[in-house]
């Protein structure tokens, strides 16, 4: 097994050296540029780690790990066209840099390219990974849907939160980890134990995002601090704080989300009423809660306490970030 770090860095080498602009360079030069801004790399990572948990060579994992970044960075372009987001990873989104169209065309293109990598594997893995990837990629266009509606409804719950978030994002980072347990041959038992993991992580994940977007510093969160307050999401720390407010307090909170406003005070007044109802620390419970179930269910593994150990610290990092 090897370290967080030195997985990011194989990764990176690998991805730099696919990243290449192309003719026509209007469509490329986006998709590079995208792949090229950074982040956590947690998905790709995952999948190379996973390889690794299950006695599979990590590296023959490298082409299903760039799929599911490929894939990942695709749904950041459109959902930045979505949420008219000016900044990703602390630059330009690529619709701001080029233009809508730009950002729609070299996103399908990227979906395309996120395909085409398995054929990289022998029949029954490619179509494994395949009929994984489809079924993952499918649920979190619905999650994307639901979190779209939600912004023009007023009484969405927290099950229903939970689920969007399930699909747009924490079923994803369950089946980079699955495709990492395909590559290296694992049991089907172990592989469904090892999306639930992740599953459980990307639940926390998301959670912690939620609660970063409203309290993370902006040096380091890399986004617009506050930017699900301005596009009023029903977030878990919005539902919280209205299930636990005075009425007071709830009646502002709903005037607040009522509105396009998109001022600086609407944001702190708005994150001064997740803090004194208590939803920011409920948000924090809830982090922990999901890592823990996380948790739980490598004692279904069949690996070494060692690399149990080692997924856990993963997690225990995940719940502690600030970026």
């Amino acid at each position: 097994m090897l370290s967080i770090e030195k997985y990011q860095e194989e990764f990176i080498t690998y991805l730099q050296a696919y990243s290449t602009v192309k003719e026509p360079v209007s469509l490329y030069e986006p998709v590079a540029y995208i792949l090229g801004l950074g982040g956590k790399r947690l998905r790709p990572v995952l999948t190379l780690m996973s390889a690794d948990v299950f006695n599979g060579n990590f590296k023959e994992a490298l082409n299903a790990a760039l799929s599911i970044e490929v894939f990942h960075n695709f749904s950041l372009v459109h959902d930045d066209i979505m949420d008219d987001a000016p900044l990703r990873r602390g630059q330009k989104t690529v619709h701001e840099k080029w233009d809508v169209n730009t950002g729609i065309l070299s996103g399908d293109a990227m979906l395309i390219m996120a395909y085409q990598l398995f054929e990289n594997y022998e029949a029954n893995t490619f179509q494994a990974l395949s009929k994984l990837f489809s079924k993952t990629a499918l649920e979190v266009c619905e999650g994307q849907q639901y979190d779209v509606d939600f912004e023009t409804r007023n009484n969405v719950t927290i099950p229903e939160y939970l689920k969007m978030i399930e699909y747009k994002t924490a079923v994803l980072v369950g089946a980079a980890m699955k495709m990492g347990a395909i590559v290296a041959g694992a049991s089907v038992a172990d592989q469904d134990s090892i999306y639930e993991f992740g599953k459980n992580l990307g639940i926390a994940f998301q959670l912690q995002d939620d609660y970063l977007d409203a309290f993370g510093d902006p040096k380091t969160f890399g986004k617009q601090v506050g930017g699900d307050i301005i596009e009023n999401k029903k977030t878990y720390l919005y539902l919280k704080a209205l299930e636990f407010s005075n009425e007071t307090d709830k009646s502002q909170l709903l005037e607040l989300f009522s509105n396009t406003n998109t001022s600086s005070n609407k944001v702190n007044l708005v994150k001064h009423i997740f803090t004194t109802s208590g939803s920011a620390e409920a948000t924090k419970t809830a982090i922990a809660d999901y890592t823990n179930k996380a948790f739980l269910v490598l004692e279904s593994l069949n690996i070494s306490d060692t690399k149990k150990m080692l997924l856990k610290n993963f997690g225990i990092g995940l719940m502690n970030r600030t970026v």
